[in-house]
């Protein structure tokens, strides 16, 4: 009992640690089976559930599982890459589990919600490259840093242009084109 006491305690301390601590492969192991332990713990829990609910269910255990392993990866690997890492799963994560939620909807509603989702998840995504840039230590950082954070605007204009686009869709007429007119000139697309 206190053997597994002291283990849950070394194993808990190195989560909370973050990338301070550099990880044993015995400790890697053991977090990585807990990662999979708590995975199916879920997974189960969504059994319970019906239709959309359980596939929101498992869209959200998956995404903390991915989520999770990321981390760790992340804490035994300290890397900028393995940072990025992290953070598109955590966009993969909650992209999917928006979408799911968006499937309880119909029509227009659910075409704006995806947008919205995939909105946000161009966002995170873009974010996470401008992160990964920061963190180069090379001598044309300032270049690339520009271009990256160039290249992240333009998408997360684009992706806020879509969604902003496909709320108009539930418009007509006049409504309709002032609607779209106003998109474009607010993300300045042509």
């Amino acid at each position: 009992m206190k053997t597994k006491l002291l283990m849950l305690t070394v194993v808990m301390s190195c989560a909370f640690a973050g990338n301070a601590v550099a990880m044993t492969k015995e400790e890697y192991k053991t977090q990585k089976d807990r990662i999979s332990a708590d995975y199916k713990a879920s997974w189960q829990n969504c059994n319970v559930m019906k239709a959309n609910a359980k596939d929101i269910c498992v869209a959200e255990a998956k995404g903390a599982e991915k989520v999770a392993k990321a981390e760790l990866e992340a804490q035994y690997k300290p890397s900028p890459r393995n940072d990025e890492k992290v953070t598109l799963a955590k966009a993969d994560a909650t992209y999917d589990t928006a979408k799911e939620k968006c499937d309880d909807l119909k029509g227009n509603a659910k075409d704006v919600c995806v947008k919205d989702a995939k909105a946000a998840h161009t966002k995170a995504k873009e974010d996470a490259k401008v992160m990964k840039a920061a963190a180069d230590t090379s001598k044309n950082k300032t270049e690339k840093m520009v271009d990256v954070k160039k290249d992240a605007a333009e998408e997360k204009r684009e992706a806020d242009y879509k969604a902003a686009k496909e709320r108009c869709d539930n418009l007509a007429g006049a409504a309709k084109d002032t609607c779209q007119s106003d998109a474009k000139s607010k993300y300045g697309m042509k």
